[in-house]
């Protein structure tokens, strides 16, 4: 089935910058993986792929990248002065680039960043009108494009225990949108990445993370808002 487009994959996002490929996009998976990181990062190594690797200091990008890191929206106009902020913000960070990984889309990013003691590993892919999509948190699969409230739930790979999630979630009258569900091995480590047009209760996320197979559960809204 093909994907559906709305009106702001046509018209694109408000932005700062020259293009929503390398700029809002850029902006938007920095901003995605700094929730699933629960802070501002302290350092960062940002890999650029394909089509990025060739043109991200012309482009802006790398401004994008560290905008997005510092948790500024796509309009703003701090991006322009990204490095600067960066550096008085204190972030630490690299820039890489491969210029051929056939496997990967022409506009992918990973980032790994690291703050008070944690660490994760994101990629993302900029799809074009400032459309993202997260395609891989830690090592799972994943596929969300922070457009919608969404849960990241690593989990021990019981069985019964994706009907339980979602069953939790109906009673709290979330309407899950999309889901993917990744692991490791057969009743190893599993990650269940839900996308929901609303988003649950706090009562429902402490049930949830208070559950004893479940090692770790992060909530992010809609990235825009």
């Amino acid at each position: 089935m093909a994907e559906k487009s709305s009106v702001f994959d046509m018209i694109g996002p408000v932005m700062i910058g020259p293009s929503s490929s390398h700029t809002a996009g850029v902006v938007r998976i920095a901003r995605a993986a700094i929730r699933i990181l629960g802070a501002k990062p302290e350092e960062a190594e940002i890999t650029f792929y394909n089509s990025f690797a060739r043109t991200y200091e012309g482009h802006g990008s790398d401004r994008a990248i560290l905008a997005g890191l510092l948790d500024f929206k796509t309009d703003d106009k701090r991006i322009k002065d990204a490095f600067q902020h960066a550096k008085e913000a204190g972030l630490k960070y690299t820039f890489k680039s491969v210029g051929n990984a056939s496997t990967m889309h022409p506009n992918s990013i990973k980032l790994h960043l690291i703050a008070k003691g944690r660490s994760i590993e994101v990629i993302g892919e900029s799809r074009g009108g400032g459309v993202i999509s997260i395609v891989e948190v830690n090592g799972f699969k994943a596929n969300f494009s922070a457009n919608l409230h969404t849960l990241i739930i690593t989990a021990e790979d019981k069985k019964g225990s994706i009907a339980f999630i979602s069953s939790v979630l109906s009673h709290d009258h979330c309407n899950i949108a999309t889901m993917t569900v990744s692991r490791k091995g057969k009743h190893d480590v599993a990650c269940q990445i839900l996308e929901m047009d609303t988003g649950p209760k706090q009562i429902t996320i402490d049930f949830l993370k208070h559950i004893d197979w479940v090692k770790e559960l992060i909530y992010i809204p809609d990235i825009d808002l």
